[in-house]
Parts: C-alpha cells; structure tokens; sequence
C-alpha cells in the first residue's frame, strides 16, 4: 500500500509578496514562486507575465522569471510532471518514498470574498493543492549524473535541471493519470483560523499541528495515505 509525504510550495508573503487565492467555492489559483537562481542561457523560463495569472502578484515582480516547481503538465509553460528540491528537510523525507507513492503539495492561500464553502479558513490558510503518485523511485541529485540519457530527459523541463548550476538532492517524476492539480483545494487549516491545524494533519499525518506546521513536509502511512486520497475523491467536510 502506498505512502506520502506532503511539502509546501507555491507563492508566499516572502516570495513574490502575495499568497495565491482561493475562491468562495474551493476552486484555486496556484501561484509559482520566483526564479532565485541563474538559469542557463538555452533554458526557456517564463515570467509571472507569460503565466496569464488572475492573482495579484505585485506589479515589480511581473516581468520576473518563476520558478515552475512542482511542475504540473497542466499548467501553463509546463510539459510534465516532475518536481526537485535542494533542502534537506524536504529531500530526506522524499527520498525515502518509491515508485507508486504519493507526493501531495499544498500551499498557503488568501480568501478571497465570502466563502461558500464552510472549510475555507478566514484571511489565509494551508491547502492540498495537487499531487504526484510517483512513476519510479526518487533520483538523487548524485545519481542524476549518471542516469542514461532517455532518463535523464525526463526532467528536462524541471526548473532545477534549467539552472546553471543543477542543485537538486532529489528528484521526482509523477504518472501521467495519478497526477495533477486539484480543481477544489483540501483544507489543511480548520475554519477557524489559517494557523490551527485541521484532523488531516494533527490525526492522520505525522506533525504535531504545532508551531508553524505549514512550513513542515508531513508524513502519511498507508492507511492514512488511504483515508487522505479518499478526502481528496470525496470531498472535504469538516466535522460536525
């Protein structure tokens, strides 16, 4: 039975400045973070601008290159399902998943206009956001260097691979029909305030809830990736 580890990524108050919103009725706008590093001269990397986004990202930050990381084939500018990351806080955990375990994404999102939905956290909250069932086992940013070619281009399009200088400690390739963003994000916040943990967290994962638990990567068993992907299917509702 599968496993999952879920990570934070997306936009934030630090980088570009602004969240990414969600709308009244659960659906979502994912929003990138900057590009930090150089990028080699061939690399084909797109701006805030080329993305089209409904969000408010701050007027300087447009014509920034972004940092298209999880990469979701759906998305705009991207063609696969692929994510790297350098930190060690992430990478560990990750690299101890294998071919056929979950990566779920969530991010930090700002409300915007009354809620439809009654899970919605007022002002920000944590959300699930999208998801990899992984197509082989973690690469290592060692064993990267070595992979045959047709392997290695797998990740080609992954922002880590464009940079100058390849700084991945994993990697990781999602299945085509397992994989994607959500339509309608899955709280991980409870309704009461974007800091307060919800059950997915403090019951199934293994965080604490504590502290500033969406920053955390969280660990999820079988039976708990089981009962989160059955959230996601069904749709979340909060407790009575």
């Amino acid at each position: 039975m599968p496993r999952a580890v879920a990570i934070n990524v997306g936009a934030n108050t630090n980088a570009p400045g602004r969240r990414g919103p969600i709308y009244p009725d659960g659906s979502f706008e994912f929003v990138p973070i900057p590009e930090s590093e150089p990028v080699r001269e061939s690399a084909s990397v797109p701006t805030y601008a080329d993305l089209d986004l409904d969000a408010d990202v701050p007027e300087g930050a447009l014509d920034e290159p972004v940092h298209l990381d999880p990469e979701f084939a759906e998305y705009p500018e991207c063609e696969a399902y692929t994510y790297g990351d350098p930190h060690g806080v992430k990478a560990r955990p990750l690299s101890e998943l294998s071919a056929g375990d979950y990566v779920f994404f969530y991010a930090t999102l700002t409300a915007r206009g009354d809620p439809d939905r009654g899970w919605i956290a007022p002002d920000w909250g944590a959300y699930l956001v999208g998801q990899f069932r992984l197509a082989r086992d973690p690469v290592s940013g060692e064993a990267y260097a070595d992979l045959p070619a047709d392997d290695r281009a797998a990740f080609a399009t992954n922002a880590h691979c464009k940079r100058a200088e390849f700084d991945a400690a994993v990697l990781l390739a999602g299945e085509q029909a397992a994989s994607g963003l959500y339509e309608t994000a899955v709280p991980l916040s409870s309704a009461r305030a974007g800091a307060e943990a919800n059950r997915i967290v403090t019951e199934l994962s293994s965080d604490s809830g504590k502290g500033p638990w969406w920053r955390r990567p969280m660990r999820f068993g079988p039976a708990e990736t089981a009962d989160v992907l059955a959230l996601i299917e069904d749709g979340y509702e909060p407790p009575a």
